[in-house]
């Protein structure tokens, strides 16, 4: 159980993109004013862009809205796999967003939506400088067996 701590009855909001390579301590994460379809498109054409020439990128992803959208232009290196629905333990990145949280964004009132996404890109500049800690924690045991 965590402790109780501050209360904050404003709602404003920001979200990580983000993708992991298991194995590795690749990743690549935008912050985002918005979770839709428009927000993804933004996230999966930067994405892409990271992706060498000769490599093609499954991503695996839960079945939000916005990330299986009919809406969405998938880059032609990039193919969406998603899960099956209520599974977040096949997703490695949902143990990142417990150690974001549980680390550097629990218990916290910021003022407003920069200092939302300050805090946001600072933990997640502070996970990349763990060396280590994305393969640590992304790094599940089915994940060798299907990456053949």
């Amino acid at each position: 159980m965590r402790p109780p701590g501050l209360c904050d009855r404003r709602f404003t909001f920001a979200y990580i993109f983000a993708a992991v390579e298991p194995g590795t301590d690749n990743a690549f994460a935008l912050v985002m004013p918005y979770a839709d379809t428009a927000a993804m498109q933004i996230f999966l054409d930067g994405f892409a862009e990271t992706i060498a020439e000769d490599e093609h990128a499954v991503m695996v992803l839960d079945q939000a809205g916005w990330h299986g959208s009919n809406d969405l232009a998938v880059p032609a290196n990039v193919t969406l796999v998603p899960l099956p629905a209520y599974s977040p333990e096949l997703n490695p990145v949902e143990r990142v967003w417990l150690y974001l949280k549980e680390r550097f964004l629990s218990h916290r009132l910021l003022d407003d939506y920069e200092a939302i996404v300050k805090a946001a890109s600072a933990a997640w500049n502070r996970l990349l400088g763990e060396v280590g800690r994305v393969k640590s924690l992304c790094s599940y045991p089915w994940i060798p067996a299907v990456n053949v």
